[in-house]
């Protein structure tokens, strides 16, 4: 006679014990169903929360082209250097065939990929607005119930949808490079004012200098500082020759520890679980309005069509058939 099948609740039981103990194949896993979005696996999800909270979690996010992915490498390098175990989130542009990330950051990064201590997700954005996929920050609670001490989450990289960044990790890093015209970029993406450090990459050339002072320039007159008492640094880097990698370190702790002794960090804790908490909901509606009331969706669309309503009124009729439910 076969042996009953453990149910579903006992396989997650043993999947959770598996990412508590920092199994890499139990936190592939785990992160397969936070990307799946199946509500069936959403309990066990809601225990690997429970069970986050202790990393350092790190956004690192700029314009396409200055060298995030090689500066998150040498910030992974120089972190295990000192005994710190990393997670890194490299969120990537979809494919609009395959809908899966197409940039690929572990290729980039995979120099780390025999480190027992660094463990790497590449994801793709699958449409999410704000440079972040959907379920970025139920696969950071997974690196960091694992055991993980920083969580890098490195953005797309596209302007001024990154800004979502703020709100999902405890130190953002704008990455400029010398020669973009990042400090204008930034300025008009809307990330200048994001910053808790800024890391000028690429140092090695001739006009980092420049961006470096046009940089510090800019916050001066500006005076934008996310957390009072902080004076966002502007930290020269090169990744190639890990010329400023310390001093990046370095800023990163020292802005760890201000939240600390400043309590910040609650209200960071906050911020992230607030924009949690708005996009779980939107999901969530999306869900039932493309789902359940799609015959709805579609006759107001044709309504609208025919000039009978306009796509305001239309979405506020199709909200309220969710309210009658």
């Amino acid at each position: 006679m076969a042996e009953p099948s453990p149910s579903p609740n006992a396989e997650a039981g043993g999947l959770l014990a598996e990412v508590l103990a920092g199994r890499p194949r139990g936190v592939a896993r785990m992160m397969s169903l936070a990307e799946s979005a199946g509500t069936a696996h959403r309990p066990v999800l809601a225990d690997v929360h429970r069970h986050a909270g202790r990393a350092h979690v790190v956004g690192l996010t700029g314009v396409p082209g200055s060298g995030k992915s090689t500066l998150v490498r040498s910030l992974t390098q120089r972190f295990r250097e000192s005994g710190s175990t990393v997670g890194i989130v490299a969120v990537d542009p979809s494919s609009p065939f395959s809908g899966g990330a197409i940039l690929g950051d572990r290729i980039r990064m995979s120099e780390l990929s025999g480190d027992p201590g660094v463990f790497i997700r590449s994801m793709a954005t699958r449409g999410a607005l704000g440079g972040l996929a959907r379920a970025t920050l139920d696969v950071v609670d997974v690196l960091d119930a694992a055991g993980f001490d920083v969580v890098l989450i490195e953005t797309v990289g596209v302007g001024q949808d990154e800004v979502d960044i703020v709100q999902a990790a405890h130190t953002v890093v704008v990455v400029s490079a010398p020669g973009l015209g990042d400090e204008v970029q930034a300025i008009k993406a809307g990330v200048l004012e994001i910053a808790d450090v800024h890391a000028v990459s690429k140092c090695d050339r001739p006009e980092a200098e420049k961006t470096v002072i046009d940089l510090k320039s800019m916050l001066t007159l500006g005076g934008v500082r996310r957390d009072t008492g902080w004076t966002v640094p502007v930290v020269a880097t090169s990744a190639q020759n890990r010329s400023g990698i310390d001093d990046l370190v370095t800023a990163i702790g020292d802005h760890r520890r201000h939240l600390i002794a400043s309590g910040g960090m609650a209200v960071r804790q906050r911020e992230i679980l607030r924009m949690r908490v708005l996009k779980v909901a939107e999901d969530l509606v999306r869900e039932r309005l493309v789902g359940e009331r799609a015959a709805d969706l579609q006759a107001l669309v044709e309504r609208a069509v025919a000039g009978e309503v306009d796509p305001y009124g239309a979405a506020t009729d199709l909200l309220a058939g969710i309210a009658k439910d």
